[in-house]
């Protein structure tokens, strides 16, 4: 027995130091894949909100620079009229 654990002991501590790196340790293989495509879903989610905040930041310098695109996208989006107006609004109807 003596002979074999010689022979073979460095295979038996590199196996039990890779197997705990995979699953016991603290930082291990797992969690650290986890976390790098976290990540990655975190700078995708980051490039998408820096593309609305310079789109809004566009559409707010348009709004209040005149007020008639103020009112006129009042008139589109929120369906707002005055007093002595009357509102139709046109849908078009989906296809199947």
């Amino acid at each position: 027995m003596k002979k074999l654990w010689q022979k073979y002991r460095f295979w038996v501590v590199g196996i039990t130091a890779i197997v705990w790196m995979t699953v016991f340790d603290s930082n291990n293989f797992i969690d650290l894949i986890e976390l790098r495509r976290e990540i990655g879903d975190l700078k995708s989610k980051k490039a998408y909100y820096s593309t609305e905040i310079t789109l809004a930041r566009k559409t707010q310098l348009e709004l209040f620079s005149n007020t008639r695109n103020l009112e006129k996208f009042a008139r589109e989006k929120y369906y707002m009229k005055k007093d002595n107006e009357d509102l139709f609004i046109f849908r078009e109807s989906k296809k199947k």
